[in-house]
């Protein structure tokens, strides 16, 4: 909408807009001796030196080392040091006042919902195939989801921007239209054009652009919409230090927006909520050197994707297609039957036998929209991307020549652990790879015996 016609006030909740945030001592001062917040001044007990004193009584003696952390201390509510490191990380975002930090992106998420949707009144718009925690925090907060799925023929995961628009304007309960970009699962960067489209639309709510993988996306083909929130106060970008930083041990998610929407997010959110150990670790990772590293990091994984990961699937047996933009850290693979169409059963039964059997796991996403028969596969080191592609030549090889099996006429088709066809059972050891194949008569065969007249042993 026309960034003079937005209204931060008129869609938040009338609670939050009322609500005096809880004052934090380190808000006031955080230097001295701090008797003010209750904490623990000897520091931490498990490095505290206790020894027998005069009288039989314990003397307890502060550790001098071991404690750079002042962990016996609240952290900086606000995160203010790593806030500054991220403004050389984004450049074009205007100043730390812009900058929310939340326990991963998935309170970032929460605090969204739960200061603009009033439970069982408001909405939000999500674009599927996309993130599930959106749906989740929705529904943990008796917030409607309204869905406009993406284009999704031919793998493109684009906008439906006119469905979008014309379905958030026309729902006056929609709060927030939920984009990302690039997509979970989709893989896809999405084009200015759409984004810009439906920022300057008549919807009235917020737009938030989830960028958990921005970073892997090539430069030549798009950049952080970050950009974008100096001319659109309706806009939220979400990033994470989980991804492109390998830290989704520390969970650390930011949100970047407006200065006003900033603020109501850290009124409402829990005092200290992000840690000390958080901010320390990403303080570090987002040094110069650590925002070398990291982007030497990310060229390896495109690298491994672009050049190695993405080839050698589509010369697999029953890899029907590659989908998507391929413009995050995984990539997304169809899984065909021997006619050609997307085949959950063997996608399913190949994730299960490498996830159960053979110590290798990846992600079936059959079931989600416009993903059937897929598989999504994070992009590994050198050695795991081998290890994967060798996995999955010998499952799908070996699915390959079972449908052959069903040509020659055989009276069964094996696909799955157990079914019947024309009163025949079917029953696959995974252990062992053997199949044993139950008759009408209950005459027993094993698959070797039956795959070596035809020379068609799985192996």
């Amino acid at each position: 909408m026309p960034v003079s016609s937005f209204d931060l006030k008129r869609i938040l909740r009338p609670n939050i807009l009322k609500l005096e945030p809880y004052r934090c001592a380190r808000d006031d001062y955080s230097e001295g001796i701090l008797l003010d917040a209750n904490e623990n001044s000897y520091g931490p007990a498990y490095q505290v030196e206790i020894s027998e004193g005069a009288n039989g009584s314990e003397d307890l003696h502060i550790s001098s080392g071991n404690n750079d952390l002042n962990l016996h201390r609240y952290p900086d509510p606000l995160g203010r040091k790593v806030k500054d490191r991220i403004l050389k990380l984004r450049p074009s975002v205007p100043s730390v006042e812009n900058i929310f930090l939340g326990v991963g992106s998935d309170e970032v998420i929460d605090m969204l919902v739960r200061i603009t949707c009033t439970p069982g009144k408001d909405s939000i718009l999500i674009t599927p195939p996309t993130y599930g925690m959106y749906r989740v925090v929705a529904n943990i907060n008796d917030v409607n989801v309204v869905k406009v799925p993406l284009i999704v023929e031919g793998g493109e995961f684009q906008l439906d921007v006119d469905a979008v628009i014309q379905v958030a304007v026309d729902d006056p309960t929609i709060k927030i239209i939920w984009l990302c970009s690039p997509g979970n699962p989709t893989g896809t960067y999405l084009r200015e054009e759409d984004v810009r489209r439906v920022l300057d639309s008549a919807f009235e709510g917020l737009v938030v652009i989830d960028e958990a993988y921005v970073d892997f996306v090539r430069a030549d083909k798009g950049e952080s919409y970050a950009r974008l929130v100096r001319e659109y106060p309706q806009l939220l970008v979400m990033q994470t230090m989980s991804k492109s930083f390998g830290l989704a041990g520390i969970r650390l998610g930011v949100g970047i927006g407006s200065r006003e929407l900033v603020s109501y997010l850290n009124n409402a959110k829990a005092p200290y909520n992000v840690s000390t150990l958080s901010l320390s670790v990403a303080t570090a990772a987002l040094s110069d050197d650590g925002l070398q590293k990291m982007r030497g990091v990310m060229r390896g994984i495109q690298k491994q994707r672009d050049e190695y990961l993405i080839p050698e699937l589509k010369r697999l047996p029953h890899v029907g297609a590659i989908l998507g933009g391929n413009d995050a850290n995984f990539v997304v693979c169809r899984i065909v039957d021997s006619n050609g169409e997307a085949s959950n059963e063997i996608a399913k039964s190949v994730y299960v036998e490498m996830a159960q059997n053979r110590g290798l796991v990846v992600r079936y996403r059959g079931t989600d929209f416009g993903c059937e028969g897929c598989l999504r596969i994070t992009v590994g080191t050198a050695e795991e991307n081998k290890v994967v592609i060798d996995t999955l030549r010998t499952l799908l090889d070996g699915k390959l020549k079972m449908s052959i099996l069903d040509e020659h006429n055989f009276p069964f088709c094996v696909t799955a652990h157990a079914f019947n066809r024309d009163k025949t059972q079917v029953a696959v050891c995974p252990n062992s790879n053997e199949v044993h194949i139950y008759t009408r008569s209950g005459a027993v065969w094993t698959a070797a015996h039956v795959l070596r007249e035809h020379d068609l042993l799985v192996t």
